[in-house]
């Protein structure tokens, strides 16, 4: 079954250009070219990935991604022309799986869009999954999802990445440079303060009282584990 992807970029050449090389590859794509439109293709359609520009009309794409983790945790690939770091944190804040800044190379994207894929692809049918439980945590690894109490937890894919990591090793304290390497990729330009944003998001969405972690806990100077 072709993948799925949505381009949302307000700059016709570049949606243009990222459309036809991904069609190249046997993706079915689809275009918005404004914040509104990326947020109604988005309700009606599951997609695989969802390319997103930041600088958008009607709805910049931090908005988008903010509204879009309300009802899914399809991955999104920022797009940005801005290189500062904060404005990485600051999509990463609001969701977002990865960010690329412009200009970019085609192979970047296709790189990227295929890495995340294979993370978040879902197993074939007869597969048997892998499953963690730990108190009222459950984590079907091959499937993607995580129930918390019987109901189920939406996660980015970096989200998803970095519990697992900790919950198939737990007691093991992984250092934020570790973290990043493994799960962002050595070549990754963040920094280690992406981490904490995302170890804080995981812990607003798994933990009763995030300040008092059950599952994720801190190792004050070192890192961090997963209780089990």
């Amino acid at each position: 079954m072709a993948k799925k992807v949505l381009v949302v970029d307000d700059e016709k050449l570049i949606v243009k250009g990222l459309r036809f090389s991904l069609e190249q590859d046997g993706m079915e794509v689809d275009c918005a070219y404004d914040g509104e439109e990326a947020l109604e293709y988005a309700r009606n359609r599951e997609y695989d990935i969802v390319l997103l520009d930041v600088m958008l009309p009607k709805l910049d794409g931090f908005q988008v991604c903010q509204q879009i983790r309300e009802f899914s945790n399809m991955p999104i690939l920022m797009l940005t022309a801005k290189g500062d770091d904060m404005d990485k944190i600051l999509g990463l804040e609001y969701g977002a799986d990865d960010y690329i800044t412009k200009p970019f190379n085609i192979l970047e994207i296709k790189a990227r869009i295929k890495a995340i894929m294979r993370r978040t692809g879902r197993p074939e049918k007869g597969q048997k999954s892998k499953v963690i439980e730990v108190l009222e945590l459950k984590m079907e690894l091959e499937s993607r999802r995580l129930y918390i109490s019987g109901k189920e937890i939406n996660l980015t894919a970096k989200e998803f990445d970095l519990l697992e990591l900790m919950a198939l090793n737990p007691g093991k304290v992984y250092s934020r440079e570790n973290l990043l390497n493994t799960v962002w990729g050595y070549e990754y330009p963040g920094d280690v303060r992406t981490v904490d944003v995302h170890i804080r998001r995981l812990r607003e969405k798994i933990e009763t009282n995030p300040s008092e972690p059950k599952y994720v806990h801190t190792k004050w100077g070192v890192g961090y584990y997963f209780q089990a």
